[in-house]
């Protein structure tokens, strides 16, 4: 930390958020360095500098990210006003300090990251980086093929026009989707807006990491590896793909508006 550490980005490894989220907290008044108000973006944090925000001291955490198999039923929120069971009720409370990055709404299962790293979060999160994200979804009734590939070429809905990067038949009424960017209960509101109610929905990968044999309500913490994996930023070492129903010989496999993303599991750590 020769020239010090950006006042944003040693906030947010303090797990105050993500780096945008920080800027806003010195631009309201909220942070204090060395005793002092600080509303310089510019300024940098030295070794033996203290930092406030409303008056409490923070320092950084260590990085820590986990990978959590959220169970349907759960909702992905810290308190519930409506009483409703939450994901933190699942976690020691070791881990109830960590960020769930996104959220898989009730009635949905499957893979969520949680962290006190907000570049991490930012990383997986904003658009520019277009993460993907693959889902395995069940339908009350089989799937039209008109209706596949209207799902890549994009669907009308009351939120706009929605698309999946891609799309994959696995039985008459279960598909694998894939999509690169989000938007709240996107897969929802495509299918209802063609007549089709979602019965299953499970979250299987984001971006080279794959959920697994993680069962629902278990956790584990990723290392640097698996990280940089989720990342895309290298290759994984080969490893099994989890199992899928095979497609029937009159059913078209593949249909993507793209390159399809190969298929990258990481390695499983130990579920706690």
């Amino acid at each position: 930390m020769k020239d010090g550490t950006r006042l944003n980005k040693y906030l947010a490894s303090c797990a105050l958020g993500s780096r945008r989220k920080c800027d806003a907290l010195i631009q309201a008044g909220r942070v204090e360095v060395n005793g002092s108000p600080c509303l310089n973006m510019g300024t940098r944090i030295a070794e033996g500098d203290h930092v406030r925000v409303d008056g409490k001291r923070w320092a950084p955490r260590e990085p820590l990210m986990v990978v959590f198999h959220k169970p349907r039923g759960y909702v992905c929120t810290r308190e519930d006003e409506l009483g409703r069971e939450t994901i933190y009720a699942l976690l020691p409370e070791t881990l109830r300090s960590l960020h769930h990055v996104g959220r898989l709404d009730r009635d949905s299962e499957g893979l969520l990251i949680l962290t006190n790293d907000g570049d991490l979060s930012q990383q997986l999160m904003h658009p520019s980086k277009a993460v993907e994200k693959e889902y395995l979804v069940t339908s009350n009734q089989a799937f039209e093929n008109v209706h596949l590939d209207q799902f890549l070429e994009g669907v009308y809905t009351p939120e706009g026009k929605l698309k999946a990067k891609a799309i994959e038949r696995l039985s008459p009424r279960r598909i694998s989707v894939v999509l690169n960017h989000g938007a709240k209960r996107q897969i929802r509101v495509m299918f209802e807006t063609l007549g089709y109610q979602v019965t299953k929905l499970m979250r299987v990968r984001i971006g080279g990491l794959w959920l697994g044999d993680l069962e629902p309500g278990r956790w584990a913490i990723l290392n640097h590896a698996e990280i940089a994996m989720m990342l895309g930023q290298s290759a994984p070492p080969a490893a099994r793909r989890p199992a899928t129903r095979s497609p029937g010989p009159s059913q078209k496999t593949v249909r993507q508006d793209g390159p399809r993303a190969a298929a990258r599991p990481a390695r499983r750590p130990r579920a706690q």
